[in-house]
């Protein structure tokens, strides 16, 4: 049976969350309950590593702007998170190519992410925090859900994580302005910063 599908899912899934996806498929290895798999992910280090990461990424992921700012540090890491597991994967199954398999989980994630990170903009433009750690609770407990139906209903999983993708870009796409009020109040934030700094204490001369 062609890997590709777990390939796809596991993009999807590390564009959104690569620590709780290496986490899981790691478990699923080391525990026996899927052959498919690499070593190389099951090591201790790897799973010790991937723990941690997920908790920090747990914690920042909850919290207004941080999670923005944990999101452009992992645009890169997310979308070579999905690569490195897609081509080990395929090197593990034999039926497609470490490179395709790599360019397919790497796309794929890095579409995912731009999802996220788009979507945790337009939310960031709201006062409130709590549809932060709604966004967050459900985004992990879609990756945890669905990489687990991957490991036993590849196919259909992979169905899943497509529709999700093309609806999350549609959703994307009507949340442009909200994105954009975002990057306005981050910019205006910054240059009163700067003017904070130039013109010092209060009562005290600028410059001095």
């Amino acid at each position: 049976m062609s890997v590709l599908p777990l390939v796809f899912t596991s993009g999807w899934a590390s564009g959104i969350n690569a620590y709780a996806v290496v986490l899981l498929l790691g478990v699923f290895g080391a525990t026996g309950l899927s052959d498919d798999v690499p070593e190389s992910l099951q090591r201790p280090e790897v799973l010790i590593t991937a723990g941690v990461l997920f908790l920090c990424e747990a914690v920042a992921d909850k919290i207004p702007y941080v999670d923005s700012a944990w999101d452009a540090a992992h645009t890169v890491i997310r979308p070579a998170a999905g690569a490195w597991v897609g081509a080990l994967l395929a090197g593990q199954s034999g039926s497609l190519s470490d490179l395709a398999a790599g360019a397919i989980g790497g796309s794929t994630a890095l579409a995912s992410h731009t999802v996220k990170a788009g979507t945790r903009m337009a939310i960031n433009a709201s006062p409130e925090p709590f549809s932060n750690v709604i966004m967050s609770v459900a985004e992990d407990l879609g990756v945890g859900g669905i990489v687990t139906f991957a490991m036993f209903h590849p196919e259909a999983a992979a169905v899943i994580a497509g529709v999700l993708l093309l609806l999350g870009l549609l959703t994307l796409f009507f949340l442009v302005s909200r994105i954009r009020r975002f990057l306005r109040r981050r910019a205006q934030r910054r240059e009163e910063r700067r003017l904070a700094r130039r013109l010092g204490p209060p009562g005290r001369p600028p410059g001095t």
